[in-house]
Parts: structure tokens; C-alpha cells; sequence
């Protein structure tokens, strides 16, 4: 008979076989505990003649109220929710006191609709973007090429005649740089982004998996730098190796992914970013990686006014496949508890959107 067990180290392996995606990793859960919220893990289980085995799972996190008893649980990039699964989530967001659940299924669209006899509604406030750009990496160097836009590839051998170095690098110092820039990055850009300590976290407990360099099936994180040396008459810098981007790329299974970066303001002139992001791709070639998710675009009728216009079409560049999820649904839980917070959750959106022109 199935049943739901919590996953501990014990059974870690297992359980990372059986989800999909980073942020269902085991790995992911125990940063997350780092970041001070509630997780909780579970498996469920099979007897089967080779014995009990781990067939599905997920990782689901608790986020408090302020000022309130109760929760927001979210789970994102998860498997496919069956009833089964639904109906566990479902209990524990009773026992919790959640008023709803965010899922976000790592399923292309088509994939699943709604189960029926479950309290879904499209989510009031998506966290996940509904579509990625996927770059399949098991062609040859040269037809990656050129199946590039012919912007991009000049862009990339802009950046070798300048000189620009590409190298993972995942010490302190190089992290430290990482965090300057992406500061740098989000108040250039206006967007809002996670803490410091957050990236700390992530580098602190990803970076120094043991596992990372023989193990698929164990999350790991690589910090990737783009180094400029600056002519000696050049007064932009006085740094002798400037650090114009850093990339943080995520390996799980067979796939690649690129969930944060920042770039300088200095030298744009040598397109370090088109450079980072071929050898990126050559890095996850050397991997024997198959994919390569590039975390989350605009549809395929990008207004040129958004914000992040500029990330979709930067992306775009590198041949990659526009593709659409299912999207993000609200479990709920407590009806009308859930009205009176999606209220509360426009004006607090409205308030920072405020806060950030103001500030």
C-alpha cells in the first residue's frame, strides 16, 4: 500500500531521483531551512518486489502571515499533482493553518488541467514565470552556432577580441564580487531581487557539495565570472582583472540551468554577458548535460515595453525554444480568508512598486 514518509538524508538519493527540478531538490529543501522558513519533505513509497521505493515526492515550504496565525504554502517546479499528492498537500495545509497553496507544476502546458474535486484557482499572484527558453545542447559547438541570431554570434567573438576571460570560480572573494554586482545589477535595473544573506545561503551550502562534480543527482551551484583587463590609460577602474559578470548555474539530472546573474556597468562595450552565456553552454556540454534552462522569459509576444524585455530577447539570441508551462495554481484552503489576502497582497505590491520609484 502507498504511503507518504518524510525524506531525510537517509533516503535523499531516492527522493532526488524521483523529483524533476532545483527547487524540489533535497539540496534545495535544506538551504531553504537555512533561509529560516518551514519545509516540509515528503516521499511516497511503494512496495514493489525489489522493496519499498521512493516513486514520487515533493518539497513544500510555509511561509508566515505577518501579524496573523496563519501560512501561504508554496510549491514550486513540482511533479505532476495527482489526486493523491493533492490530498496530502491538502492535509498538511490544514494541520498548518495555511490559507492556500501555490503550485507551480515543472510541466509544459497540455501536460495537466486542474483535478476536479480540489478547491484550484489560478493563481491570484504567479511567483514562477510561465515560460523559459530551453536550449537543447547535445548539438556540436558549430551548429549551436549556427543556430544563434547573427547578433549574438558577433557579440561573442566581440568579446574575445577584447579579451575577456570566462572561468567557474566559486571562492569567497569571487562570491563577495558576485553580490557586489548583483547590487549593482538590480538598482541599475529596478527589479526586485532576493537578500544577500539569501545568496550567502545558497553559496554557503550548494557550492560545497560534495557531490557536485560526480553526482547528477545531487544539486549543485557553480559561479561563473567574465574577467576584462583594462588598458593601462584607462581610468574606468583601477582594478587590474575587472569583473564584469557573474552567472550562478544550477546542475540537476541531465539539465543546466541559469537561475541568477548580475553584470557591471563598466566595459559594455565588451559584451562579457554573450560570452558567459556560450561558455556557459560549453560548460554544461563538457558535463554531458542535455539541457539547458535559461529560469523563465515573456511569452511569444514580448512587449517591448516590459521590464524584462531586454532578458527575453538577450536570451532569445541563443536559438533556444520558447516553452510554455501549465502555469500557477492556489490550492485553497481557507475561502474566505484567501479573498481578504489577495486584496491585502495588490496593496502591498502597490506600496513597494512605490517604495522602489521613490527610493
Amino acid at each position: 500500500m502507498d504511503q507518504f514518509i518524510d525524506i531525510t538524508e537517509e533516503n535523499r538519493d531516492d527522493y532526488n531521483k524521483v523529483v524533476d527540478h532545483p527547487l524540489q531538490s533535497y539540496e534545495w529543501g535544506e538551504f531553504r531551512k537555512k533561509t529560516g522558513v518551514k519545509v516540509i519533505r515528503r516521499g511516497l513509497v511503494r512496495d514493489l518486489p525489489a522493496g519499498r521505493q521512493v516513486v514520487d515526492g515533493f518539497t513544500l515550504t510555509l511561509h508566515k502571515v505577518p501579524k496573523t496565525k496563519y501560512y501561504i504554502g508554496y510549491l514550486p517546479k513540482g511533479n505532476k499533482p495527482t489526486p493523491q499528492i493533492l490530498e496530502e498537500i491538502k492535509r498538511i495545509g490544514i494541520e498548518n493553518k495555511c490559507i492556500f497553496i501555490q503550485l507551480e507544476p515543472n510541466l509544459v502546458n497540455g501536460q495537466w488541467s486542474m483535478v476536479k474535486g480540489f478547491n484550484l484557482k489560478r493563481a491570484a499572484h504567479p511567483l514562477f514565470t510561465k515560460y523559459t527558453f530551453v536550449l537543447n545542447m547535445q548539438h556540436t559547438e558549430e551548429e549551436l552556432l549556427k543556430n544563434m541570431h547573427p547578433k549574438t554570434r558577433y557579440n561573442i567573438r566581440v568579446a574575445e577580441k577584447h579579451g575577456v576571460k570566462v572561468k567557474e570560480d566559486n571562492s569567497e572573494s569571487a562570491f563577495n564580487n558576485y553580490l557586489k554586482l548583483m547590487t549593482e545589477t538590480t538598482d541599475r535595473q529596478g527589479f526586485y531581487a532576493h537578500t544577500p544573506s539569501y545568496h550567502k545561503h545558497l553559496w554557503e551550502i550548494l557550492s560545497k557539495n560534495e557531490k557536485r562534480t560526480t553526482n547528477h543527482n545531487s544539486l549543485t551551484y557553480h559561479l561563473i565570472n567574465a574577467t576584462y583587463k583594462p588598458t593601462t590609460n584607462d581610468e574606468r577602474t583601477t582594478n587590474n582583472d575587472a569583473v564584469l559578470t557573474s552567472w550562478v548555474l544550477f546542475v540537476f539530472h541531465d539539465h543546466l540551468y541559469y537561475p541568477y546573474g548580475a553584470s557591471s556597468r563598466l566595459y559594455r562595450e565588451t559584451m562579457s554577458n554573450n560570452l558567459v552565456a556560450w561558455e556557459a553552454i560549453k560548460f554544461g556540454k563538457k558535463l554531458g548535460l542535455k539541457d539547458f534552462d535559461m529560469w523563465g522569459a515573456l511569452g511569444p509576444e514580448p512587449d517591448k515595453n516590459d521590464p524584462w524585455y531586454g532578458f527575453h530577447r538577450f536570451k532569445q539570441g541563443y536559438g533556444a525554444e520558447l516553452v510554455e508551462f501549465v502555469g500557477s495554481y492556489d490550492l485553497v484552503i481557507k475561502p474566505a480568508s484567501y479573498e481578504v489576502y489577495k486584496v491585502m497582497d495588490k496593496l502591498r505590491w502597490a506600496a513597494l512598486r512605490v517604495k522602489k520609484m521613490i527610493g
